[in-house]
């Protein structure tokens, strides 16, 4: 199976790709690194998902919000290289969590990115990755996540 078979396996679809909140691009390609900027949790109806992990918002909604983040930075990447199979390996991830002062588990919120990566690229969707909690993030979101990812040539 290709990586878009493997997402209409798991019942999946790529999101349109929103325009940039600001002077900024989705993407910056160096040679044949592509640096994805940060990528908040927009649902299939373009609500963002709000709130504080370990507060308000579970580990295991925070983990879905990041699979939604994984699935945005999917899109940002097939509109950059037009076919997902140019991805030639998840180099790695930063993933920021807005998280209340005594959450904990922001390794296991951010699997929800790293396993769907997994998912659908295999080998190649292994990463290097930090996971850290932030005070807050941009418009309350639960999740942010950016992406270093090398491509064929």
């Amino acid at each position: 199976m290709n990586c878009y078979e493997r997402l209409h396996s798991r019942g999946l679809k790529l999101p349109q790709v929103p325009s940039p909140i600001g002077n900024f691009c989705h993407c910056t390609r160096a040679g044949n690194l592509l640096f994805l900027s940060g990528q908040g949790p927009l649902d299939e109806t373009g609500v963002l998902m709000t709130g504080k992990v370990g507060a308000s918002v579970t580990t295991e909604e925070a983990y879905r919000h990041a699979q939604l983040v994984g699935l945005n930075l999917l899109a940002v990447l097939h509109d950059e290289l037009g076919d997902l199979q140019r991805v030639k390996q998840i180099v790695k991830l930063l993933g920021m969590v807005n998280a209340a002062p005594e959450f904990t588990e922001h390794p296991r919120v951010i699997n929800g990115c790293s396993d769907l990566f997994v998912d659908v690229f295999g080998d190649a969707g292994r990463h290097s990755r930090s996971a850290v909690g932030m005070g807050s993030l941009p418009g309350n979101i639960t999740v942010e996540i950016e992406a270093i990812v090398a491509v064929w040539e």
